[in-house]
């Protein structure tokens, strides 16, 4: 990747050589380099805060999406980027295949915060959907004695969960 012009948008953030120095060309580059699974709508983020998000040019835009909700308490929330760096400082990642000394306590709290027995959690909404599925399909074999393997699942066409396994 040629290296790009460091340039400073709304709020004096310096942005690297790898953000885009352009709407149009992050467009660009994407629709030439990167798989077609979404039809975007045509505008670019390069920095947001809260509510408020800039494209390169320094244009002010509102997120109303919230990145399908991941992010609803707001773009870079200080508390949340404090936790996740001081986080990041300690131990960045430990797949599932170990233990670490974080995840109970976090299972234990959303097991008895919601009344449930076990926690599973996941990295997106597919997988969730996905588990919610395979569990609705055993729960109709095992409760309401459905044949293996005749369970049917209804979707909505043009849907984005469920389009991966039903």
């Amino acid at each position: 990747m040629a290296p790009m012009a460091t340039q400073v948008v709304p709020g004096g953030k310096d942005v690297s050589r790898y953000h885009a120095s352009s709407t149009e060309s992050a467009i660009a580059e994407e629709a030439q380099y990167a798989a077609h699974n979404y039809h975007p709508l045509p505008v670019v983020f390069a920095r947001a805060s809260g509510t408020s998000v800039w494209d390169p040019e320094g244009k002010h835009y509102l997120d109303f999406l919230s990145a399908y909700s991941a992010v609803n308490q707001g773009h870079c929330h200080p508390e949340l980027v404090k936790t996740l760096t001081e986080q990041a400082a300690t131990l960045t990642l430990s797949s599932r295949a170990f233990y670490n000394d974080v995840f109970p306590k976090f299972a234990k709290f959303v097991t008895e915060y919601f009344g449930y027995d076990m926690v599973l959690p996941m990295n997106t909404g597919a997988e969730a959907v996905e588990t919610g599925i395979k569990i609705a399909r055993k729960w109709g074999y095992k409760v309401k004695g459905i044949p293996p393997n005749e369970a049917i699942i209804l979707s909505v066409e043009n849907n984005f969960h469920g389009r991966t396994v039903s």
